[in-house]
């Protein structure tokens, strides 16, 4: 996959969670975004924010869902003493379940197998062609 090809496919989801329903809207990703903030407006003025806390596997992901809350003009942060892994939110639960969790999941998706394709490339390329895992032997370790 291209770089270019994964741009177009995260555009493609965001226009899919801000429920873009004319030709005019699925090819501009300024009015997905504009409506997707929008709706968080509006579920704000009758559902009070709740804070979340939100543990992702990687430093791809944490990247990821931070650049996610900024893009909805959403403060993320986290208390001292948290795992760099843990990324805190306030944000209405209606807003979490139906757009923000599930955007950021079909991202990560992608992003995941774009990241994986590069690296099983640059590894055949650049290591070895032999990019198999390892075998399983019978047996007990040693530590």
């Amino acid at each position: 996959m291209l770089e270019s090809d994964l741009l177009d496919k995260l555009r493609k989801i965001e226009r899919l969670y801000a429920g873009a329903t004319t030709p005019g809207e699925k090819d501009a990703a300024a009015d997905a975004i504009a409506r997707i903030k929008k709706r968080l407006a509006e579920t704000a003025k009758t559902e009070s924010p709740v804070e979340y806390k939100f543990t992702l596997a990687d430093g791809w992901s944490k990247k990821l869902f931070i650049a996610l809350l900024r893009r909805y003009s959403i403060n993320p942060y986290r208390y001292s003493r948290q795992r760099r892994t843990t990324v805190m939110a306030r944000v209405p639960r209606s807003f979490v379940n139906e757009t923000l969790w599930p955007e950021f999941l079909e991202l990560s998706k992608v992003l995941k197998s774009y990241l994986d394709d590069v690296t099983d490339r640059v590894i055949a390329e650049g290591v070895s062609g032999d990019a198999t895992e390892e075998d399983v032997v019978a047996g007990d370790f040693l530590e």
